[in-house]
């Protein structure tokens, strides 16, 4: 399918890919792109969530030592 083609039917084109059709979109007659669903990765926020003890408030000032630290001080 052609560019032109492709945006006009690009709803389709998305399920065709999703339901496991081979997708491929030509320009100038050539083929440019195949159009493939992505897959789920399996990656859930908060997995690690366990591992975090403490969330700093990024609005509190630093203290002395970390204001040195960050300014390369020692």
């Amino acid at each position: 399918m052609n560019v032109h083609a492709a945006k006009s039917h690009l709803s389709k084109l998305i399920a065709a890919a999703e339901a496991g059709e081979e997708v491929i979109i030509a320009r100038k007659g050539r083929p440019a792109v195949r159009l493939v669903p992505v897959g789920n990765a399996g990656f859930e926020f908060d997995t690690l969530r366990h591992l975090v003890t403490r969330v700093p408030d990024f609005d509190e000032p630093m203290n002395e030592d970390e204001l040195a630290s960050w300014e390369g001080g020692s």
